[in-house]
């Protein structure tokens, strides 16, 4: 595993440094957002809220790579090689990929224990079929103030949850391409400083056994948004999407995929997996 300056790929000198794309928000909050997630391989999410495309301008992130924070931006860009093989065979990414992503966060964050808990394969092609689930397309944020607790408290001891649940802990995405370059479908970041409280709509998730709750985005013209042209399968993006530290650093964030404009008409089909854990941290 390394996190060496990062190469930019010899197309990218030419791409341009921002695109205008639209994105899927809410628009506001006459209808109560919910989610409705069927289990891999069976279907789509069905939303439910006042959800509109709006066009946004979405800069290019490289130029910036070496300035991006996890406190201040919500996310940052890595070099991140892995010794995985096979990203669709899980017995390996629990015995390979887990240990590579608990390292990478600590030395991230400097945090004291890193909890792996789990991971999701999207793909933009034939999804259902394949028993995976598709690139997200609406603005979103993995977890709230009630679910980031709440997530901890279901996967400590109860003893060991209550705890950590009295010092800082954040949990983050490490989010990655299978294959590359990405030249279809890639992740917009929203700058965390550019998210105000009511951006973050409560959405209840609802699952075939249980129910939780993400935020979804409202459309605030003032976001910053964010992507990385044609990732590598050696990069990788951390996302913070909870923090419980209220002491002005990010403590959310809002992503979604999009449809790049600049994409040619033969671009591959995304593939990606998104891995998530607690970072757990002494002070």
């Amino acid at each position: 595993m390394s996190q060496q300056a990062l190469r930019q790929p010899t197309s990218v000198d030419t791409a341009p440094r921002s695109i205008e794309a639209p994105v899927n928000y809410l628009a506001d909050l006459s209808v109560k957002p919910v989610t409705y997630n069927p289990p891999e391989g069976t279907g789509v999410p069905r939303r439910v809220g006042n959800y509109q495309f709006f066009p946004v301008r979405i800069h290019d992130a490289r130029p910036v790579a070496g300035t991006l924070s996890l406190d201040h931006h919500g996310f940052t860009l890595v070099r991140h090689d892995t010794a995985v093989r096979d990203f669709y065979d899980a017995a390996e990414i629990k015995a390979v990929y887990h240990g590579e992503v608990e390292r990478l966060i600590r030395q991230a964050t400097g945090a004291s224990k890193v909890v792996v808990f789990d991971h999701t394969i999207r793909v933009a092609e034939r999804a259902v079929e394949r028993g995976l689930r598709t690139p997200v397309q609406s603005v979103h944020n993995d977890y709230t103030e009630k679910s980031g607790p709440q997530r901890v408290r279901d996967l400590l001891p109860p003893d060991e949850a209550e705890m950590r649940l009295q010092r800082r802990f954040a949990e983050y995405n490490v989010w990655r391409p299978i294959t590359g370059p990405v030249r279809a479908w890639p992740l917009a970041l929203v700058d965390s400083a550019t998210i105000a409280p009511a951006d973050l709509a409560v959405c209840d998730l609802v699952y075939a056994d249980r129910t939780g709750e993400i935020y979804q985005g409202v459309f605030n013209p003032a976001h910053r948004w964010y992507y990385v042209p044609e990732m590598e399968r050696h990069e990788a993006i951390l996302i913070k999407c909870y923090d419980s530290a209220k002491d002005g650093r990010a403590r959310f964030s809002l992503h979604s995929a999009f449809a790049d404009p600049t994409s040619p008409p033969d671009a591959p089909p995304r593939e990606s997996i998104e891995i998530r854990a607690f970072a757990f941290f002494d002070a």
